[in-house]
């Protein structure tokens, strides 16, 4: 009897433990839950914090992120509306906004990201197609540091941009938000990872760019030649100028300091016969040293004044 007993308390026991696990569910900080019945939802949302209780046995709680997830985009080969072949990389943020309704619609995050990339893929590809590369790469038209002629030509070579990559990506994501409202999934944040060319086309691009570049360097270099041949020319001019004022000032120097000297020569002739003596030997001295050395025979008349100094030497 007392071992019957036992085998019942133990097994009550066993019981209610079994009833209360099946009782009480525990939610944390990042979950929500939705109760089903019989695989039915009931009810509202659980997305507090706590310890919580159902139905056992009948009822199920079913956990869900209550985070932001990630959408990762597989690259996809698009045409533009200029007719460019690119790979466009996407990523996106989301969460659950209505956990019912995602639980009725996609039953669980698996199914929600099959259905997000069906849904922002084709957003991509559509909005993609409807505009031109430049606008899907830039935000904005950007203007170049003023750095004289290079800010217009760059600007002259950077097509005008009137809806841009910031504005492409969140009319993908209000577009995409527009689907997924009845799924309970919004889209919280959609960007483009990486655009690039395809493979076929990328050196051709590359060789279109660097023509553009040679192209404005080539016009720098014959601006630069021309200012160049300016500034040889106006340095030419003003030296010639400035050699002619130099030359005009030496020649009146020299013709002051000419007239100086015949006026001192002459004064020093005039004093005395022997100056004007001594000027004469000088004078017949300086003439000699110009036109006479060791190879040299001229003939003399006896009444040269050349001859007179010579004669005296003897």
């Amino acid at each position: 009897m007392k071992n019957n007993k036992l085998v019942i308390i133990s097994a009550l026991i066993i019981a209610v433990l079994v009833v209360l696990w099946q009782s009480i569910y525990i939610v944390n900080e990042t979950q929500q839950v939705i109760i089903t019945q019989f695989g039915k939802p009931i009810g509202n949302a659980i997305t507090e914090a706590g310890l919580h209780f159902k139905t056992p046995f009948i009822q199920k709680a079913n956990y869900f992120e209550k985070r932001y997830m990630e959408w990762d985009g597989d690259p996809n080969q698009i045409p533009t509306k200029d007719k460019k072949f690119i790979f466009v990389d996407t990523y996106a943020r989301w969460r659950i906004s209505d956990p019912l309704q995602f639980f009725k619609r996609l039953t669980n995050e698996r199914g929600a990201q099959s259905r997000l990339d069906d849904i922002l893929d084709g957003e991509t590809r559509d909005y993609i197609a409807n505009h031109n590369l430049e606008e899907a790469v830039r935000s904005g038209n950007r203007s170049p540091l003023p750095a004289g002629e290079i800010s217009e030509l760059l600007g002259d070579s950077l097509p005008k941009i009137t809806v841009g990559r910031r504005k492409i990506q969140e009319m993908i994501r209000k577009s995409a938000n527009a689907q997924t409202k009845d799924l309970g999934i919004e889209v919280l944040d959609f960007r483009f990872k990486r655009i690039n060319y395809v493979k076929e086309v990328r050196q051709q691009v590359y060789e279109r760019m660097k023509s553009e570049r040679y192209r404005i360097a080539d016009k720098f270099k014959s601006e630069g030649q021309g200012e160049a041949s300016r500034i040889n020319g106006e340095k030419e001019r003003e030296l010639k100028i400035i050699q002619s004022e130099a030359f005009k000032k030496a020649e009146e120097i020299k013709g002051k300091a000419d007239a100086i000297a015949a006026a001192i020569y002459a004064d020093a002739y005039n004093k005395t016969p022997q100056s004007r003596d001594l000027y004469g030997f000088l004078k017949s001295m300086e003439v000699f040293k110009q036109t006479l050395d060791s190879t040299t025979t001229i003939i003399l008349s006896t009444r040269s004044s050349l001859y007179k100094y010579l004669n005296k030497m003897k």
